[in-house]
């Protein structure tokens, strides 16, 4: 009897794998995260007369002509400003815009990257919506950690953001997009949500308004 209940116990933890279903939960939540964010920058851009989404931080949106080199925000601390990786720019962005090796990296310290009021890993005065932000706090991913704090790469599980406030070229404006890292079988196996999100790259979950902004690549 024991020994039944000894091997169906195993079978039992075998069948619920309780490590793919952290997983599993974290990647849920990293898509209700990225909705959520979505879509009170969609109300940002909806309600204010003048969206700004980079909140006046110089060289962070493409904004042309002013700005044709841009940065990828992070939901966590990246130890250097001055990224050591180039990263490719989409098909949206505005000609001889990039993101370079010596720019593209942003980050705000531990204190203070949920902040609403356009200083957070987010750098949009959501505060600045009439009635209120939609959001109270912006959404950190569930990890939030970087391997190598130099060298961001596809695998880090953290919060990316990119923009482009105004352009040429026909390419879009106010236009933005935000990504992550999923770690489950069940989301990056089974059902790779990542190949299905319409986005340009298959390394990363991508939503936003635009979803060619940062190009392909697993650099960041």
């Amino acid at each position: 009897m024991i020994a039944i209940i000894a091997i169906l116990s195993v079978v039992l933890i075998l069948v619920l794998n309780p490590a793919e279903s952290l997983k599993k939960s974290r990647d849920t939540q990293r898509l209700s995260d990225l909705s959520t964010l979505k879509t009170a920058l969609g109300v940002y851009l909806t309600d204010v007369n003048q969206p700004d989404l980079d909140a006046a931080i110089a060289n962070h949106c493409f904004t042309v002509p002013v700005n044709t080199v841009a940065k990828i925000s992070y939901s966590a601390q990246i130890a250097d400003v001055a990224c050591t990786a180039v990263v490719a720019v989409g098909t949206d962005v505005t000609s001889s815009g990039t993101f370079s090796a010596v720019d593209f990296c942003r980050y705000v310290g531990t204190t203070g990257a949920s902040a609403i009021d356009g200083t957070g890993w987010v750098p949009v005065a959501l505060s600045g919506v009439n009635g209120g932000s939609p959001l109270s706090n912006l959404p950190l991913d569930p990890t939030n950690t970087v391997a190598v704090a130099t060298v961001p790469a596809s695998t880090d599980l953290v919060y990316r953001y990119a923009c482009q406030n105004r352009s040429a070229g026909g390419k879009p404006a106010s236009v933005f997009e935000v990504d992550a890292q999923l770690e489950s079988d069940a989301y990056t196996v089974t059902t790779d949500k990542r190949t299905q999100d319409g986005g340009d790259n298959v390394n990363y979950f991508e939503v936003g308004n635009s979803l060619r902004l940062i190009g392909g690549g697993t650099n960041f």
